[in-house]
Order: C-alpha cells, then sequence, then structure tokens
C-alpha cells in the first residue's frame, strides 16, 4: 500500500486542482472566449494524436518508462498548446484577464476531449498522462498568471522576458520529470532514482522542443495573434509525425529480434517462452541496478539472444539448461551466439554482451553478469520443485564466490521481493 500513496496523492491533486478550477470557472464565466477557444482546439487536437500503446502477445515487454508507466511526452502539441494558454499575458497587444482558474479548466476540458478515443480504446495509463498534463500547467499557471494580472512583468520586456519565461519552463519540465518518476515508481514498483534520472536524461530532446515552442507561441499570440498558433504548430506536428515513425521502426525491430531469439525454441533447444521470460526478468534486474534506458536497450536484446547459440549443437542440450555445462562449452556456445548476432544487425555492444555472459564475472559487462545470473536462476527455477524461487536463489547465492556476481544475484533478490515473494535476506 505504501508504494501507492504517491499516485493516489498525485490523482488526488490533479483532481481537486481540476474540479475546483472547473467550479470557479463556471462561476465567473470565461474571460476572452475567441482566446480559450482556439487554445482548447489545439490542446485538443494535440491530445487525439497520442499515440496507440500496443503490445504483442508473446512479444518481449518494451523496456523503459516510455512504454510502461506511460510515454514521456507523446503529444507534444497538446503539451506546447497547454504550456503557452499558461504563459499567456497579452494578446494581439491587449492584455489578457483569463486566470489561473480558466486556464487549468481549458486544459482538463480539451484534454478530456481529446483522450476520449484513448480512453475508448482502454489505451494504457492516459489518465497518468491527464494528471502530469493538469499539475505541469497548474504550476506555471499559478506562477505566471498572478503576476500578468498585477502588472508584475511590465517592467520586463524583450530578451529579459523571453529568459524569464524559459526559466519558469525549466522549473515545470522539473516538476513534471518528479511526478512522471513518481506515478511510475507506484506503478511499477521500479527504483525512483533511474526513473528520474531518465526522465531528466529526455528532456533535452522532445522536452525542449516542447518548452521553446510554447514560449514561442505566447510571445507571438502576443504581438500577432492567434494566428501565430497554426503557424508554430507546424514544426511540433512534423516532430511528433517523425517521433512516431521512429518508434514503429523501433517497435518493428524488436519484434523481430523476439522471433529469431524463438528459433532456438521452435527448433527444441529451449523451452516455449524462455528468452522472453529472461528478457522480462534481466530488465528488471537491470533498472534495479541503475542501468540507463540504452542500456537496458542493450540488455533487452542480449537477453532474448542468450541462447542463439545453441543452434550450433548437434544433439540439445536437456532442457537448453547451458549453466550446467562445462565453462569450454558454455564459452564456445557463447561465441557462436555472439557471431550470429553481428550478423543480424543487432548491434556490436549486445553481440559482446551474449560473447561474454560465460566468462568469469569480475571480466563480464554488467549486462553480461545480468544475463547470466537470470538465466541460472530460470534453469534453476524450472528444476527446483516446491519452494522454486527460494531454492534457486539460495543456489545462486552458493555460487557468488565464482560463478555470479553478488551484487546482480541480491539485485534479483530484491526483484523477487517485489514481486511478493518472500525471501530469505542476503548475506
Amino acid at each position: 500500500m505504501t508504494s501507492r500513496r504517491p499516485l493516489i496523492a498525485l490523482h488526488a491533486c490533479a483532481a481537486v486542482l481540476g474540479t475546483v478550477s472547473l467550479a470557479v470557472t463556471l462561476r465567473t464565466g470565461v474571460e476572452e472566449r475567441p482566446v480559450a477557444l482556439a487554445f482548447g482546439v489545439l490542446i485538443a487536437v494535440g491530445e487525439l494524436s497520442l499515440p496507440h500503446s500496443r503490445r504483442s502477445s508473446g512479444g518481449p515487454p518494451a523496456s523503459g518508462p516510455a512504454c510502461g508507466p506511460g510515454p514521456r511526452e507523446a503529444a507534444p502539441l497538446g503539451a506546447a498548446g497547454s504550456l503557452s494558454y499558461a504563459l499567456l499575458g497579452e494578446h494581439a497587444g491587449h492584455a489578457t484577464h483569463h486566470g489561473v482558474a480558466q486556464v487549468v479548466s481549458v486544459v482538463v476540458a480539451a484534454s478530456l476531449l481529446g483522450s476520449v478515443p484513448h480512453f475508448a480504446r482502454g489505451q494504457g495509463p492516459v489518465l497518468d498522462h491527464l494528471v502530469r498534463r493538469v499539475l505541469a500547467v497548474g504550476f506555471t499557471a499559478v506562477c505566471c498568471q498572478p503576476l500578468y494580472n498585477h502588472g508584475v512583468f511590465d517592467r520586463w520586456s524583450g530578451p529579459t522576458y523571453a529568459l524569464l519565461l524559459l526559466a519558469l519552463l525549466a522549473l515545470t519540465v522539473l516538476c513534471d520529470a518528479l511526478v512522471a518518476a513518481a506515478l511510475a515508481h507506484s506503478r511499477t514498483r521500479w527504483p525512483f532514482a533511474p526513473l528520474l534520472r531518465d526522465e531528466l536524461r529526455s528532456v533535452p530532446g522532445i522536452g525542449s522542443a516542447v518548452c521553446a515552442t510554447g514560449a514561442v507561441m505566447a510571445l507571438a499570440v502576443a504581438v500577432v495573434g492567434l494566428w501565430a498558433l497554426p503557424v508554430f504548430s507546424v514544426p511540433l506536428l512534423l516532430t511528433q509525425h517523425s517521433l512516431r515513425r521512429y518508434a514503429a521502426v523501433r517497435a518493428t525491430y524488436r519484434q523481430t529480434i523476439a522471433s529469431l531469439a524463438r528459433a532456438t525454441e521452435i527448433a527444441g533447444y529451449t523451452p516455449a517462452g524462455h528468452a522472453r521470460r529472461v528478457a522480462a526478468l534481466s530488465q528488471a534486474v537491470g533498472r534495479d541496478l541503475g542501468l540507463t534506458e540504452p542500456e537496458l536497450t542493450v540488455l533487452e536484446y542480449a537477453a532474448l539472444m542468450h541462447d542463439i547459440g545453441q543452434l550450433s549443437l548437434v544433439d540439445p542440450v536437456p532442457a537448453g539448461a547451458t549453466a550446467g555445462l562445462p565453462v569450454a562449452e558454455q564459452r564456445r556456445i557463447a561465441l557462436l551466439g555472439g557471431a550470429v548476432v553481428r550478423q543480424t544487425g543487432a548491434g556490436a555492444q549486445v553481440a559482446t554482451v551474449v560473447e561474454r555472459q560465460a566468462d568469469p564475472y569480475p571480466e563480464q559487462p554488467v549486462a553480461a553478469r545480468i544475463v547470466r545470473v537470470v538465466n541460472a536462476y530460470e534453469e534453476k527455477v524450472r528444476d527446483a520443485g516446491p519452494g522454486g524461487p527460494l531454492t534457486a536463489l539460495e543456489q545462486l547465492r552458493l555460487g557468488t564466490g565464482g560463478d555470479y556476481a553478488p551484487e546482480v544475484v541480491e539485485a534479483l533478490a530484491r526483484v523477487l521481493s517485489r514481486d511478493c515473494l518472500t525471501l530469505p535476506a542476503g548475506g
């Protein structure tokens, strides 16, 4: 229950902020209705373009928060429009009078309208996406709108004013990263610090484009009016289209790797689902150890194809259990597997992990250590009978003196413990 408290608290904050803002706006009326309508349409269109959340049956789990708790910024146009409206102080040279409540109300109404198709499809964690949007915009509006309405910003103009907006947006991005990491941590129970680090590392990408576009939109609308909205929306639309195509290519490539990994299962060398289970558990252990998103991707691909070298064997190893083979034979299979991986175009890093999974663990890269431990656990738990996870884990701990990296074994224990298994403390 403790791990769910941040999730409940953030959802409650967003719900209270949205409800109070809507109530205040309904009571006081909408200021500058054409401006509110234009920004509302822009935000709704941006939310409609939220990509589909798909996970193919039998395929590997996608890595990262982007595919687990939700996209980092899946609707950049909606985000830029929301931030721009929160920053808006003038329209075509005339001061605007909408306040915090109206900003939040327009964003909530437009985001909900744009999210209806996604809710209807039962698509992914759309609610978390809306919570992030409401809290980020609420923070920006609270910082900006009272100052605008009291004339505090009148003393600044030109570059100073633009820099002030960008500084405010930087704080907004930091707050949004904290919220996103907290939501992901609550839903997945992955360690908070690596999640926050990955969120912050994504900021120089699409996050910076969203912030810059939001600030420029607000400045342009203040001078030329609402015509600035379609003009500055086009670059983000093109960027979003390119990102979706890139994501589709990556998803297709991942499925290709997963299909190749199933060759050993189809040929009868390994049990059905073995590669997928090793990949999923390896990623969980990698997250616990603080691996970055690129490192997790390499780990996923290597874990999926760690047994591909068994295709060179004349007689399959019973149940594909290579952990019990002589070290020389394990290394031969690993080297053959790495040679196959190099031919697939999966990358030299992936091939290196596959090649070195049978080396002494002090000489292995971290990903190879993880694959070795998780693969051994998967093989041992299959044969351990009742109490399999506990028995397999104890066998791994007994092997930390020479075969398995102790820090990886304990990370595996923590991951299994979070999956509600009762495990003995490491020592």
